[in-house]
């Protein structure tokens, strides 16, 4: 059977220098088609290409047995192709039924009956994602199902989810396999872009690995395994295992002094005298389901969100009673948050990756007369590139040109720039490739020898499990259970999150 869309000798470049180059992928009907390689090996270029939002530098599209070039994700879509994107294209002041039927709209709509339909629409899906509620009031696994849906109900041929996983439960991520295998049995092909390696492999037909923008193995997922993967995506051999579970307690760092205390702190229905404590030189791993609070009570605790007026409880630093109005007031003190959403919260698109790190040493100087010197900012790019190993063109190349896991560190560098003694990290590695993720262990683990309280709220429980020195789990807004590292195990975590 001829594949339902072909890609020959695709290269595109920018600047002259090639993010994809000479790839040959072909999709066929009713399969899924797994596209593995680490940050910046060109699968979303690739991708994009496909769906319209990226224009070839040279190659030839084949879909349908015709030679085809898309002008926009909107030509693309009307042929037959969406995608579903790792950073959400959704309109944030809109309504999810909104979003889901943008395009669609007839002369005179009838609300009501809009997000009835979109809520029947999601209930089908397994979605538990409220129609009425704007997109920016949602979190982001959220966020996700809505790109999600909105995909499924364009009723494409191809669909391309980027990194769809990262941001969902372990139930959530069931139930969108299964919606996976259901398009599938209808004859819809599927190109799935993942940093999970497991998933890949339990989920896919056939995988294609790509590596520095050229494509290194191609095959039915029958003929893979974990360590062939991961030696075609980095070229080098690294550990059996990112995500070894530490057992002995000589591996567990005993707890300093008390940095910070949270005393029965409430904001609305989505945290509930919420109480725990956390300590410098430990990592506190976060565990819970959507909905937990986990996300929200550090929110709280940064500045972000501010809790109840009336009975909201005592957060206290080092013994002084705190409440922040702004993260300014939090970075002051040397609480730094980095966000579970590195593109509408994290960095600064248009600018550079030297004016990203700037921006963070002055947002901790404070100072509203602050000279900007472009030489301590060229400097302090090359030093906290280097350090942090970001790969880019060079310091002038923009934010939103970068990778996902070169954008998420450049977010963690400009968090760590401002000297914290206290660091939250939200979804650390979330979209992030299996080496990328060890370097961001590494930062993780020195910040901690280094004696900085550290928090790590994540969804991945080996993640959880082997970062974590203590591990807090969150359940309907507040944590209910505390579990060493060396009983844990991720039933006992889950059980905790679920009951």
């Amino acid at each position: 059977m001829a594949p339902i869309i072909e890609m020959r000798k695709m290269t595109k470049a920018y600047r002259g220098i090639p993010a994809v180059k000479d790839v040959d992928f072909a999709l066929e009907k009713g399969e899924i088609h797994a596209l593995l390689g680490e940050n910046g090996a060109g699968k979303s270029t690739l991708t994009k290409i496909m769906a319209g939002v990226v224009e070839a530098t040279s190659g030839v599209m084949i879909y349908r047995g015709r030679e085809v070039k898309f002008a926009s994700p909107h030509r693309a879509l009307e042929a037959g192709i969406a995608m579903v994107f790792q950073e959400t294209s959704l309109v944030p002041s809109m309504t999810v039924a909104q979003n889901i039927y943008l395009g669609e709209e007839k002369f005179l709509n009838r609300l009501r009956g809009v997000y009835i339909a979109a809520q029947q629409f999601l209930q089908s899906l397994n979605f538990t994602v409220d129609p009425a509620a704007t997109v920016a009031s949602l979190g982001a696994a959220k966020r996700q199902m809505v790109e999600i849906a909105r995909a499924v109900h364009h009723k494409a041929e191809i669909i391309i989810f980027d990194e769809p996983t990262a941001t969902l439960t372990p139930e959530e991520k069931r139930h969108f396999f299964a919606l996976m295998k259901r398009l599938k049995r209808s004859g819809v092909s599927i190109i799935f872009i993942t940093h999970a390696l497991e998933e890949a492999l339990s989920e896919a037909d056939r995988i294609t690995i790509l590596r520095d923008g050229e494509l290194v193995a191609s095959g039915l997922a029958s003929e893979f395994n974990r360590e062939k993967v991961v030696r075609a995506m980095v070229g080098r051999a690294l550990s059996n295992e990112i995500y070894n579970v530490r057992r002995g307690p000589e591996n567990i760092r005993k707890r300093g002094a008390k940095v910070l205390s949270v005393q029965d702190i409430s904001m609305g229905n989505t945290v509930r005298n919420n109480s725990f404590s956390i300590f410098e030189g430990q990592i506190t791993g976060v565990f819970g389901l959507i909905g937990s609070g986990r996300t929200e009570t550090f929110k709280i605790v940064s500045g972000i969100y501010k809790r109840d007026f009336l009975r909201g409880g005592d957060v206290e630093l080092d013994g002084r009673k705190i409440r922040y109005n702004v993260p300014t007031d939090a970075v002051r003190d040397r609480i730094v948050y980095v966000t579970e959403d590195r593109k509408l919260e994290g960095f600064f698109e248009t600018m550079s990756i030297a004016e990203n790190f700037y921006s963070g040493l002055l947002a901790a100087r404070l100072e509203k007369s602050a000279v900007i010197s472009f030489k301590e900012m060229r400097a302090l790019s090359a030093e906290w590139t280097k350090k942090l190993n970001v790969k880019a063109i060079n310091d002038n190349a923009r934010a939103v040109e970068l990778s996902g896991g070169n954008q998420q560190k450049v977010v963690i560098g400009k968090g760590l720039i401002q000297a914290p003694r206290v660091v939250i990290f939200d979804e650390p590695t979330r979209g992030v490739d299996v080496g990328a993720i060890a370097e961001i262990h590494q930062i993780i683990n020195r910040l901690a020898d280094e004696g900085l309280a550290v928090v790590v709220i994540s969804s991945y429980l080996p993640e959880i499990m082997n970062l974590s020195d203590r591990i807090l789990v969150c359940r309907q807004g507040r944590v209910v259970e505390e579990i060493s590292p060396l009983e844990a195990t991720q039933e006992k975590i889950m059980y905790a999150a679920v009951h």
